[in-house]
């Protein structure tokens, strides 16, 4: 991986080396929370969804109207501008505000293990997870995940308060490493990884919770027909809320322009690419925009919020305006 000066002192402010993960960096990310808004983009339809704002009226934070003041109602609630303004007592409702679990689901599977620049995708996706499990323990949401890896997954059910965060992002370290220590091995590794921790989490997430998907996507497949990951994200948008981050290389879809042919190892499988070679360039570039097209194309289907992030810069100058 290449890194500039700039990002070089980046990643000693972030205690960061790019491969592996440090307790220290993921906590970093305690006081970038504000970064991110986690209020409901869209209103669950589902009949069990719950949201943030409970249907009832009452004491709460958020105002929901204004209306005449009726007997027993708390005198501190009355409205006195429009009182004022219409000679009638009128009194202010509120919603009860309604905290929702928040789960996050980070990819270490095997095309994650890559990174030509600044991070691995897979640190750049713990990363975001942990500023994503941040921002929802200060909000007093409950915070829950599924961490998986080429061959073992862990779960975290919602809970309240740091010791969730800390507990998850334990989960991203102890999941990345192994997922280090299996890259490469002669193991046997299981294909379906993706799909199959999709269903644990539609068996996990209760309606109406929030998702961050965090992960390349890389294993979506291409055949929308017959697609057991897109069976999945589709079954779980109908009763949760899914924002799906999904995280590339630059290296992925731009070849640069080399002097020598160079091994490249995906994640999946290792590959001799001619950089010298203008066309080679090309078709791979084109593939590849191809792919990533048809990708984003069946992931806006499933009926989720879609962010796109790099890894070849820090995700706290990324995320302003997203997610």
């Amino acid at each position: 991986m290449t890194n500039t000066t700039e990002h070089l002192q980046w990643l000693k402010s972030c205690h960061a080396n790019g491969v592996s993960l440090d307790l220290k960096e993921l906590i970093y990310y305690r006081a970038k929370a504000r970064l991110l808004d986690l209020t409901p983009k869209n209103k669950i339809k589902h009949k069990m969804a719950g949201q943030y704002l409970a249907p009832h009226k009452g004491r709460g934070m958020e105002f929901a109207e204004v209306r005449h003041y009726q007997p027993g109602d708390d005198i501190r609630s009355i409205d006195w501008r429009v009182t004022a303004r219409t000679g009638q007592t009128h009194t202010k409702i509120y919603q009860e505000e309604k905290e929702r679990p928040v789960f996050i689901f980070t990819d270490f599977s095997n095309t994650m293990l890559f990174g030509s620049q600044l991070l691995l995708k897979s640190v750049q996706a713990a990363h975001l997870s942990a500023l994503v499990a941040w921002s929802a323990s200060e909000r007093g949401d409950r915070v829950g995940g599924l961490v998986f890896n080429q061959n073992q997954h862990l779960e975290l059910k919602p809970s309240a308060r740091g010791k969730a965060v800390l507990k998850l992002t334990h989960n991203l370290i102890s999941n990345h490493q192994e997922a280090l220590s299996i890259h490469g091995a002669d193991t046997a590794q299981n294909a379906n990884c993706f799909s199959e921790n999709l269903k644990r989490l539609n068996q996990l997430a209760k309606p109406g919770s929030l998702i961050y998907l965090i992960s390349d996507f890389c294993h979506l497949g291409s055949d929308q027909k017959n697609n057991e990951a897109l069976k999945q994200l589709q079954m779980l948008s109908r009763h949760c809320e899914l924002v799906a981050c999904q995280i590339s290389d630059p290296f992925e879809t731009h070849l640069p322009e080399h002097n020598s042919i160079i091994k490249v190892d995906t994640g999946s499988s290792e590959s001799s690419l001619p950089l010298m070679n203008k066309s080679f360039r090309k078709r791979f570039n084109d593939q590849a925009q191809a792919q990533l097209s048809n990708r984003i194309t069946m992931l806006k289907k499933s009926g989720l919020h879609l962010f796109s992030f790099s890894s070849s810069s820090p995700i706290e100058q990324q995320i302003i305006g997203k997610a």
